[in-house]
């Protein structure tokens, strides 16, 4: 049985600020709270929130977030008051007081677990926290109290580990052809025996079945592309052919999102398809690129020293979850997302491996690592689970090979924006000095193990003299690149080298022909009419390029040459480190080489495959990079020539695949199905649920334009309308901070809690489920909760745009809406953004909610977006206001003790 903490505690909200002590829960103000807090120890709930609601960024003390992360490595709880009290076995809070008294009480249940025998995570717990109470870590003396000290010493974090082991190349896929039938009798071996029948469904795993046939002949896959509207149940009706296919054929079946979220849900369906959890692991892998990983290398690095103050309390909490984590995925896996938050993000990014600087076989860890985990689970995989970014990036540069055959886009309407990342171009200072660091190393005493090309080679060059003649050569001509302190040379106007010339002379250009009313944000100008000092600049520093292209690719070659003939001096460690270096210098090869292919046509004539243009990055007057940018006009066209050509078979499938049109021309061409000898085959399943019944649109006529004080009343009367479950979508991030700070106090009165990205300092993963864990919250956000978020029941009734999402007006989309048809190319693209946006409202059968558009000037064409039969009405606000209220709000309007899981609702009862 656990006692509350008898120790102070602080609770601040919008509403107000709590104080708690031994006379129980009390009101305060800013001044006393801040003197409170700054004189003692108070337990509080997340440190950086609740600075921000006290106007005190630097407030401190005894974070149960923190604790919980201690006592549950790689457990999810909603970051709230209610979260943890579910968590721990509390009901829910009634109000603000009575959440600020619950605090002390949470902390006594958490601390309680440490002593209790059945507690899971307790191994390795007396040495951390051994580790962070000398780091002077505030939960450390209380929990030193409880932990029991073990018998024998605890093994160390790298010793308990898990090691990969190395298995033999899996042979081709067998060429097999799935049945009449059964497809649908997999799926209905998937759903269980008396689930509801989706006829929809059933059609779609037959239709689906169409990819993973043979295919008649080279570079012609079997396509599908499939729009499946939302409760058509579309996962499991792509994965009962997928999953056969894979057992029959003994292939692997390679499923792509967008989305953390959907990466998630098709995890955790996994379970229908191997219920064993064991035989699950092995043929069901989740796949990320390194960049989402623990890098244990770094982690023992961070543990050793190389951290300091804030960020060593991270890794060491870090390094506790490592131990207990599935994956060792750092964003969107079983890390909590609002962990690296705490600590204002102080050392998370070093953690992982963003600079491409691994050593391979030569890390101590190698054998342990999560990423070669990862990577070789994927081989013998029946499916893998992974994102567009990594499918695109791994079949461009030929990572996967073989392993591409069979391919399922889910998520398929972003295909076109992940390919337009995928293949495009940057030559900015940035790109530039990352290349340099990555050759040359850090120019100036730094922690850490970062090392250039040159010292991962050393060993190896040594014993090699053509390849220490090229990697001396590359290393030379890399110090023409941007060093440290760039850009600060090139805005006064003294830069060293021809690349940084260059970048001077793209700002001097940028400058003069931007818009001056953009002077406070980013900058960009096409790349067209160069003056003279731009095309002297660039030739020189195409001479540059050149001249560091030549030994890296002399280099890279010498290496290949040295693994033909393998000397006897080459052992397994330096082999694998001369691989790892082979692939950097090919993709860091091919970066360079497209460089200079852009460099080359500034004077000359424009490429009409590409739209060039120059920048200068801002954020709030602020400059922060500049180069020259290059995008395919069309980006689907390398898409299909490296991605889906080489496949067998491939399925596209997306609730919005067609972007609210009646044809497939254009879903055709966004998915570079256009682009193929062969043409794709179609499919169509209308979703089931009775929009006409559950929902409506609403256009408000009479909120002016650009008038901050009346969108802001709007936001606050719907959403206190509404009882809160509003989801407010913005185009502007400052016009989202602007009516949050008009709103959230007042709407903090009527006791419904407003979360707002881009202002909380929490993650968007977190703020969704914060979100969706209380009916009565609300969130403000941009694009990224436009489709990303799955908010099915009573937690999301009301989205409201704040005006047309037209398409913003920069080089790029004037060159696609000029090519795509004009006016109708904008007009597919706010279509498209409409029906995702509107697709958040029913998840599932007995959702409800009302669409409200804050734009009297919203054309009526647009408004086909909606699904066939949805009432759309141009109304006042007032009456707006009145049609929110009588569609009711939660059913409860105390704060909820939701037991919800990190999926919201029940992953496998969800509606697609």
């Amino acid at each position: 049985m656990s006692t509350p903490l008898s120790l102070p505690a602080l609770h601040a909200s919008h509403a107000g600020i709590w104080l708690v002590g031994p006379d129980g829960a009390h009101e305060a103000g800013r001044g006393a709270a801040i003197r409170a807090v700054s004189d003692t120890p108070h337990i509080l709930l997340n440190a950086p929130l609740a600075g921000q609601r006290l106007g005190y960024a630097e407030v401190s003390g005894l974070d149960l977030l923190e604790l919980f992360a201690f006592v549950h490595p790689a457990r999810f709880v909603v970051p709230t008051v209610p979260g943890l009290a579910a968590f721990v076995g509390l009901e829910a809070p009634a109000d603000e007081a009575s959440a600020a008294a619950l605090l002390p009480e949470i902390a006594g249940r958490l601390l309680a677990t440490l002593e209790e025998e059945s507690w899971a995570e307790r191994e390795g717990a007396w040495s951390v926290n051994g580790s962070l109470h000398r780091l002077g870590w505030t939960w450390a003396p209380l929990v030193g109290k409880r932990l029991r000290r073990p018998e024998r010493g605890e093994r160390m974090l790298f010793s308990r580990l898990e090691a990969w082991e190395e298995a033999a190349e899996r042979p081709p896929a067998r060429i097999v052809r799935l049945g009449d039938g059964e497809a649908e009798a997999r799926l209905a071996q998937l759903t269980g025996a008396g689930s509801e029948t989706r006829e929809g469904q059933r059609a779609f795993a037959a239709a689906a079945a169409h990819a993973f046939a043979p295919r008649d002949r080279r570079d012609a896959p079997n396509l599908l592309l499939a729009e499946a509207g939302t409760g058509i149940g579309k996962t499991l009706g792509y994965l009962a052919p997928a999953s056969l296919w894979a057992e029959k054929a003994a292939g692997t079946v390679w499923v792509s999102t967008y989305t953390k979220a959907l990466q998630r849900q098709l995890d955790a369906e996994g379970r229908r398809i191997v219920p064993d959890e064991a035989e699950r692991k092995k043929r069901i892998v989740v796949r990320k690129g390194r960049e989402n990983y623990l890098c244990l290398l770094n982690l023992e690095d961070a543990l050793q020293g190389s951290f300091s103050g804030r960020a060593a309390v991270l890794a060491q909490l870090v390094g506790r979850w490592a131990a207990y984590s599935k994956d060792g995925d750092m964003v969107g896996g079983d890390l909590p997302g609002w962990l690296p938050s705490l600590f204002r993000r102080a050392g998370a990014t070093a953690l992982t491996d963003r600079r491409g600087e691994c050593v391979y076989a030569g890390c101590p860890h190698y054998r342990k690592c999560f990423i070669e985990k990862a990577e070789r689970a994927s081989r013998g995989a029946d499916l893998v689970i992974a994102n567009h970014a990594l499918v695109m990036i791994s079949a461009a540069r030929g990572r996967l090979g073989g392993g591409l055959e069979r391919i399922v886009f889910d998520e398929g309407h972003h295909l076109f924006d992940a390919a337009d990342s995928t293949f495009a171009v940057a030559l900015t200072g940035a790109e530039t000095i990352e290349l340099r660091r990555w050759i040359v190393g850090p120019e100036r005493s730094t922690r850490g193990r970062r090392r250039g090309l040159a010292a991962r080679l050393m060993d190896v060059c040594s014993y090699d003299e053509e390849g220490a003649l090229a990697l001396d050569a590359a290393v030379q001509a890399a110090g023409l690149l941007p060093g440290d302190g760039w850009l600060g040379r090139v805005v006064e106007g003294l830069p060293l080298g021809p690349l940084e010339a260059l970048f001077a002379a793209v700002r001097g250009t940028v400058l003069a022909r931007a818009r001056a009313e953009d002077a406070g944000y980013g900058l960009e100008t096409e790349l067209a009419e160069p003056d003279a000092p731009l095309v002297e600049a660039a030739a020189a520093a195409l001479v540059a390029l050149e001249s560091l292209q030549r030994p890296m690719t002399a280099l890279r070659l010498r290496l290949e040459a040295v693994l033909e003939d393998a000397p006897d001096w080459l052992d397994a460690a330096a082999r694998a480190r001369v691989e790892g270096a082979i692939a950097g210098l090919n993709w860091r090869g091919q970066a360079v080489g497209a460089w200079a292919q852009l460099l080359a046509r500034i004077g000359g004539s424009a490429d009409p495959d590409f739209v060039d243009w120059m920048n200068v990055d801002r954020v709030e007057g602020r400059e922060l990079d500049i180069g020259l940018q290059r995008r395919w006009l069309d980006p689907t066209r390398p898409l299909a020539k490296a991605v889906i050509e080489p496949a067998h078979g491939v399925l596209v499938t997306s609730a919005t695949l067609r972007g609210g049109e009646e044809h497939w021309e254009v879903a055709d061409a966004r998915t570079g199905a256009a682009h193929l000898p062969a043409a794709p085959a179609h499919f169509h399943a209308a979703s089931p649920f009775d929009y006409a019944a559950a929902a409506e649109v609403l256009v408000v006529t009479d909120v002016k334009q650009g008038d901050l004080a009346a969108l802001a009343n709007a936001y606050a009367r719907l959403i206190t309308a509404a009882g809160g479950g509003t989801l407010g979508l913005f185009t502007a991030i400052a016009r989202l901070k602007a009516v949050q700070a008009r709103i959230a106090d007042r709407l903090a009165r009527e006791q419904l809690p407003l979360l707002a990205q881009h202002v909380d300092p929490i993650d968007t993963g977190t703020l969704v489920d914060m979100f969706r864990a209380d009916p009565r919250a609300s969130l403000l956000g941009t694009d990224a909760l436009r489709d990303g978020v799955d908010v099915p029941g009573e937690s999301l009734r009301l989205v409201v745009m704040e005006r047309v999402p037209w398409p913003r007006p920069t080089v790029l989309h004037a060159a696609r809406r000029l090519a795509g048809g004009g006016s109708a190319y904008d007009d597919r693209v706010v279509k498209a953004r409409l029906a995702q946006a509107f697709g958040r409202l029913v998840r599932r059968q007995g959702d409800r909610g009302t669409f409200v558009m804050l734009s009297a000037a919203c054309p009526s064409r647009l408004l086909t977006a909606f699904p066939p039969g949805v009432r759309v009405s141009r109304v006042t606000l007032e009456q707006a206001v009145e049609r929110v209220a009588s569609a009711g709000g939660p059913e409860s309007g105390s704060i909820p003790a939701d037991g919800i899981d990190q999926f919201g609702a029940d992953p496998l009862q969800r509606a697609d």
